[in-house]
């Protein structure tokens, strides 16, 4: 979607990628795929092992900055392609099956974008954070959210896209 701004799209770097075909068909120039497929064995190995230690000692050898006491979920998955560009601070959660994207593949073009997980934030099962967002600290994710924008620290957000949300006592 050209033209699309906000405060997630203004920290996306945009490659543009010209021809007849979508942008998926340039991810090779994109990453090396030897690279890419490095990267999505050891995540893979990260999305089975239910060793914490062992997943935050492998993704840190991808590049991803992962925080002391991080915690990962069974099928949790990071970005494959670029792990480098995310930060998981101390004592957060990533939940079951939750995936943390740097990039996004268009028609013209692709983006990457950082992410970052804040102190203490969580993000519940199954959400999706894309590229470009900030998880603030001691922030939350309902499961199964769609997050598109970043969330403010001491927030909660839930939905598709993710909105926050009230608390209730």
């Amino acid at each position: 979607m050209a033209g699309v701004s906000g405060p997630r799209h203004d920290d996306l770097d945009r490659h543009p990628t010209p021809g007849p075909r979508n942008s998926l068909f340039s991810w090779p120039s994109a990453k090396h795929p030897l690279r890419v497929m490095v990267n999505y064995v050891v995540i893979w190995i990260c999305r089975v092992s239910p060793s914490l230690q062992l997943k935050n000692w492998l993704l840190r050898r991808l590049g991803t900055t992962v925080g002391t006491g991080v915690a990962w979920g069974l099928e949790s998955t990071p970005d494959v392609f670029w792990p480098e560009l995310i930060t998981v601070r101390d004592d957060a959660i990533v939940g079951y099956d939750a995936t943390l994207l740097c990039h996004e593949f268009l028609q013209d073009e692709y983006r990457t974008g950082e992410v970052v997980v804040g102190e203490r934030a969580m993000i519940g099962a199954g959400a999706i954070v894309l590229p470009g967002v900030e998880i603030g600290a001691d922030a939350q994710v309902a499961a199964n959210s769609l997050v598109t924008e970043d969330v403010p620290p001491e927030t909660t957000v839930a939905g598709v896209p993710a909105e926050p949300v009230e608390a209730t006592d």
